[in-house]
């Protein structure tokens, strides 16, 4: 049952209440913001150069001719290329330096951002951060969509001078929402995508192409390559020239290449032939007709070589295998902390090479040490890049996709599913606990799953999936919850059929997202359908039947049906009782919701029994710090409000208040309706006593 979303315990915003004495007239709470922002600030991390990096000097000439032709509007530069060329370096390396230029009256850099573009999610992760770091009102919040629309709304304001990096952008028309706007010289864009849609450029916006190394620019790099790593003598001209065009003069083909031979001490020329040799294998791992780039055939054959010298190279046998779970990760980075997971260690101890079959089921634990020194193999080779040890690691997509062609079609499903347990166990509960990590979770589920589909689906759709929805719903990102549950419920129905269990999973999850979004007639329409598709086909008691039976109940409250959600959560708490038991968690949701309909219904003493009850439960099996049991708290003080007991209702709701934003966030959406309730209860404890004849109390 855990896989079926349901709808979340909220704090319920206080309603009318009956004024002893004038009128309330509620003013919003001032903005959080900080006292002082410490300057510069630095949001993301900016890649390292490579080794050899070359200046690229045609195209930063043509980037300052955009920058100097820009006019009043927002300059943005967008870096445009196939994989491999090297645009992320470039724009690290601008980005370098004018963060590093000593600020002064006229150069610097007062704010960075870096942010990895692959999924705006990503996009809106770095700039709640910005906002958080600048001080802006819900800078600081759970909600960080809006964290992220003031972040944006606060650049054509300031002059400060600020760079933003928007990296590896893939889908142009989500991202444009996203990108800064408005006439301000203070401010820059630079961008970089493998597209060239129109809404790259125009508006302030050039796009830049970056094309492949020069003959010159490959042959230094070469040179200087292995020359910094102490060995000139492996450096033979004519053969660089003829190996970089056996590499298409990629980049990134280069520095395999150059990794391999530094490792194994190895000429240009011996690299060459050892290149010609492995060619002869492609054919079946990257057909021609497969390769719309042009660029797979030779980087793949490069990684070959280097897969066979980090077969050598590698004691522990595990360097290949984590290679093959990187790749099928998002290639902007993921956490290091996967590949040390219980779910990946026993894959891999059940896995690496033994010498007999029956070896393999009484193979010694996989220790952290091993996989860290797997990881370093790899780092050797240049085929992962880590700034340090705990520091996401990132590969090339390109690499990252000649891995995948080795990957065996048998073995895929037990490696997406296995990196998909480990996505799992790292995942933060709340995600605002860290919301940085649960961004790249999210980001890395995605791709996960593009890149094995269907493997996550079948024979059972995999809990990660439907993670990521939770995930988007809990952070304030709505709107992306109900377009990925939009997608998920296709896929669903279309792999496992209209009437299967998984289907009704999928639905029902996008019925709660509607509802979490606002879309309440489009959550209660399809909350009744999914309810009796659940009745018909799993039955009345199914713990399922219960799970949507509850959400249509509260879809009612929502919708001002009160008569049918009080006949109905009447009916959910007893079936939950008896079904589920006295102090299931899904029983105490229930009792709660309960509580609301009463005092929705006017039944306010009955209302107020067992709101009591449900907070002393929730208290008792949940915790008193448990997210679900603040909010049953601020939903007794508001029952106590409307029932004239005002100084109860007032010490409660400043306790809920306190408690939300110490664990919450100041600016979590159960945090504002914290912040709204205290006021509303404030006033009306302010006017009681005032009727009373007394003095209010401060506070």
């Amino acid at each position: 049952m855990a896989a079926e979303r349901r709808t979340g315990q909220k704090a319920r915003t206080q309603g009318n209440i009956t004024q002893i004495a004038g009128d309330v007239h509620l003013q919003a709470p001032p903005p959080v913001t900080r006292a002082e922002v410490e300057w510069p600030v630095w949001v993301g991390k900016v890649p390292q150069l490579a080794a050899a990096f070359q200046p690229r000097t045609p195209v930063r000439e043509a980037i300052a001719r955009a920058r100097a032709e820009s006019g009043d509007v927002v300059l943005s530069q967008v870096l445009a290329g196939d994989g491999g060329v090297g645009k992320s370096q470039l724009a690290a390396a601008l980005a370098r330096e004018l963060r590093d230029q000593e600020r002064s009256a006229d150069s610097g850099l007062d704010l960075l951002v870096w942010a990895n573009a692959t999924d705006p999610d990503q996009i809106i992760t770095a700039y709640a951060d910005a906002a958080g770091r600048l001080g802006l009102p819900g800078g600081t919040s759970g909600d960080i969509a809006a964290a992220a629309e003031a972040f944006l709304a606060w650049l054509p304001t300031t002059d400060r001078r600020w760079l933003i990096v928007l990296d590896d952008i893939t889908d142009p028309e989500a991202v444009d929402p996203w990108w800064p706007d408005g006439n301000h010289r203070a401010g820059w864009v630079l961008a970089t995508t493998r597209r060239s849609d129109a809404l790259l450029s125009g508006q302030g916006r050039k796009l830049i192409r970056l094309d492949l190394y020069t003959p010159e620019e490959a042959r230094a790099y070469l040179q200087r390559r292995l020359t910094d790593a102490g060995h000139p003598g492996l450096y033979d001209a004519e053969a660089a020239d003829a190996l970089a065009e056996e590499l298409g003069r990629l980049p990134l083909g280069l520095g395999h290449a150059a990794a391999y031979m530094i490792n194994k001490r190895c000429g240009v020329g011996d690299y060459l032939r050892l290149f010609r040799d492995t060619g002869n294998a492609l054919g079946d791992l990257l057909p021609p007709s497969a390769d719309a780039e042009g660029y797979g055939r030779p980087v793949t054959t490069a990684l070959l070589v280097s897969r066979d010298a980090v077969r050598a190279a590698d004691p522990t046998g595990l360097a290949w295998p984590l290679l093959q779970f990187i790749a099928l990760m998002d290639p902007m980075g993921h956490p290091a902390e996967l590949w040390t997971t219980e779910p990946v260690r026993e894959f891999l101890r059940t896995s690496r090479p033994a010498r007999r079959r029956w070896l393999r089921r009484h193979q010694p634990a996989v220790t952290e040490s091993e996989i860290g020194g797997a990881l370093d193999c790899l780092r050797t080779y240049a085929l992962i890049a880590q700034d340090t040890a705990r520091a996401p690691i990132r590969v090339h997509a390109l690499t990252a996709r000649a891995v995948r062609e080795t990957i065996a079609s048998e073995a895929l499903p037990g490696l997406a599913r296995t990196a998909a347990d480990a996505l799992l166990r790292l995942w933060p509960n709340p995600d605002q606990n860290d919301l940085d990590l649960s961004a790249a979770l999210r980001a890395n589920a995605m791709m996960l799953d593009h890149h094995t589909h269907p493997c996550l689906w079948t024979p059972t759709t995999h809990e990660c999936v439907y993670e990521v929805s939770r995930s988007l719903s809990d952070v304030g990102l709505t709107e992306q919850a109900v377009d990925y549950d939009r997608r998920t419920l296709q896929h669903t129905r279309d792999i496992h059929g209209p009437d299967d269990a998984r289907t009704l999973t999928a639905r029902n999850n996008l019925a709660v997202s509607y509802r979490d979004a606002g879309l309440i007639q489009e959550a209660l329409e399809l909350a009744e359908k999914v309810l009796a598709d659940h009745e018909r086909l799993l039955g009345t008691g199914h713990p399922r039947t219960l799970s949507a039976r509850h959400n249509l109940t509260i879809c009612y409250s929502d919708a001002g049906r009160t008569q049918d959600a009080l006949e109905l959560a009447e009916k959910v708490l007893a079936d939950h009782e008896r079904l589920l038991g006295l102090d299931h968690p899904y029983t105490l949701s229930a009792r709660d919701h309960l509580a609301t309909v009463y005092h929705d219904a006017g039944r306010i003493q009955a209302g107020l029994r067992l709101a009591e009850q449900a907070l002393a439960d929730h208290e008792r099996i949940l915790g008193t710090e448990h997210p679900d049991t603040l909010s049953v708290r601020g939903n007794l003080a508001t029952s106590y409000c409307q029932v004239g007991r005002t100084e109860e209702a007032l010490e409660l709701a400043e306790q809920v208040l306190a408690d939300f934003e110490r664990i919450l966030g100041p600016d979590h959406p159960n945090t504002r309706i914290g912040r709204h309730n205290l006021a509303l209860i404030r006033r009306t404890h302010e006017a009681a006593q005032r009727n009373k004849g007394q003095a209010p109390q401060e506070g």
